[in-house]
């Protein structure tokens, strides 16, 4: 048996003249979710209810899928609108229409067909499927739903407790899936009432993973009503075992109405935010100077203690106001403590080892103060020549060894090769920038 296009099959054959029965479905209730078939004959008052005789006309409206049932198996499914006229003769056949490929599949696991030839055992029988979006199903949490608080930008990950309330919609995607494993031999039409609650339970439940996988993308509890697309992919997500895999159920939309933190996780997220914030070194100077600003104006109203008292607090003010200064031109980073540079050393110290030795002796052995070495050092090994010549050797002072000069005030030293380490006249300390 199968379906053709009854356009079709009139236009090709005899088929026209052979039409017994004409099922249809008058537009469905927004509450009825399946309805059984009509019948309306046409001269032949002998058929029985649950037969369907060969050459019937079945007519499919918008927003509806036809399925007929055979011996308690679907064995024809068409979602496309049109006349069809039914034909013994034909294969099984399916017309999906917009419901995609997931009916065809359900359609070839179902198996052969059981036929009795068309005689009195035969029971048959042809429902209708509402395929419209089913709309104004309000919920509500009755308790607290966990969800995550997650900002990167300050490092703050917690769990508060939300309640929110709104509506949600949803379509038949599988009729197949929903005869089999809701609604099965419908005597007269299967209503919304029935499944309902047990989907808004089922919806609850399911709340709190899919909170959670919109948390995981850094969206707040606040600004979930802008993301109920995110929400309501989140949704059949979770919920895509109980319904879309085994009713043919999905979700099409999820409306938030109200979402609200109790009051204590309210005030907890403002504090690590205000704290965060004033992490922020401008924010903080901001804040501190208009602090200290008011500060000094409640200082000076306070005259009830007199006018001593008065002045004493605007004192007190401004030293805060000064602090707030420096936090603002530090960029409140911390002003570091002043180092302090050791003690300079003062004396000299003889070769046993006495540091701090002030006089012209060693206070330990005794021994003289060393006598800076002045002079050049003649090729002989005479040390100390302070003129032109050896004094030993009568050698000529070499022409390579530099004389010194202060360059700051212009003092020559008695022996211009062996200078001061500073120069009597100005202070001024010999290195190379004083040599000639």
């Amino acid at each position: 048996m199968g379906l053709i296009k009854a356009v079709l099959g009139a236009a090709g054959s005899q088929l026209s003249d052979q039409w017994k029965e004409f099922f249809y479905c008058d537009s469905m209730e927004a509450d009825v979710l399946v309805t059984k078939g009509q019948k309306r004959t046409k001269g032949n008052n002998k058929g029985q209810d649950n037969i369907i005789t060969n050459g019937s006309v079945i007519a499919v409206n918008d927003g509806q899928c036809m399925i007929i049932v055979d011996q308690g198996k679907v064995v024809e499914l068409c979602a496309e609108p049109g006349e069809f006229t039914y034909d013994t003769s034909t294969e099984p056949s399916i017309f999906s229409g917009n419901l995609g490929t997931s009916i065809l599949e359900s359609f070839k696991v179902m198996g052969k067909r059981i036929t009795f030839g068309g005689d009195t055992g035969h029971d048959q029988r042809i429902y209708f499927f509402n395929t419209k979006e089913i709309m104004g199903n309000k919920y509500g949490t009755a308790n607290p739903v966990p969800f995550r608080v997650v900002d990167q930008r300050i490092g703050l990950d917690v769990d508060i407790s939300i309640r929110c309330n709104g509506e949600y919609s949803y379509k038949i995607t599988n009729p197949i899936l929903f005869y089999t494993n809701v609604c099965a031999n419908v005597t007269d039409e299967f209503t919304r009432d029935k499944i309902d609650s047990q989907l808004k339970a089922e919806l609850l439940t399911a709340l709190q993973p899919a909170f959670a996988r919109i948390s995981e993308m850094g969206i707040r509890y606040s600004a979930v009503p802008g993301h109920t697309k995110e929400l309501a992919n989140a949704l059949n997500e979770e919920l895509s075992d109980q319904w879309r895999d085994l009713r043919g159920i999905e979700i099409i939309s999820f409306g938030v109405n109200t979402i609200k933190a109790s009051e204590e996780d309210e005030n907890m997220i403002k504090e690590l935010q205000r704290a965060a914030a004033l992490s922020n070194p401008a924010l903080g100077q901001g804040m501190m100077t208009g602090a200290t600003a008011q500060a000094m104006q409640d200082a000076a109203k306070n005259t009830a203690a007199g006018p001593m008292m008065a002045f004493a607090g605007m004192n007190m003010a401004n030293m805060t106001g000064a602090n707030a200064a420096v936090y603002q031109q530090t960029g409140g980073t911390p002003i570091p403590a002043p180092t302090v540079a050791p003690p300079k050393e003062e004396g000299w110290t003889c070769s046993c080892g006495k540091k701090g030795n002030t006089g012209k002796f060693c206070a330990e052995c005794g021994k003289p103060q060393p006598v800076p070495e002045q002079g050049w050092t003649c090729s002989c090994g005479k040390t100390g020549n302070l003129g032109k010549f050896c004094s030993e050797c009568g050698a000529k002072k070499p022409a390579g060894a530099p004389l010194y000069k202060c360059d700051k005030c212009g003092w020559t030293p008695e022996d211009p090769m062996n200078p001061p380490k500073f120069c009597p006249e100005c202070g001024d300390v010999f290195d190379d920038n004083d040599k000639q």
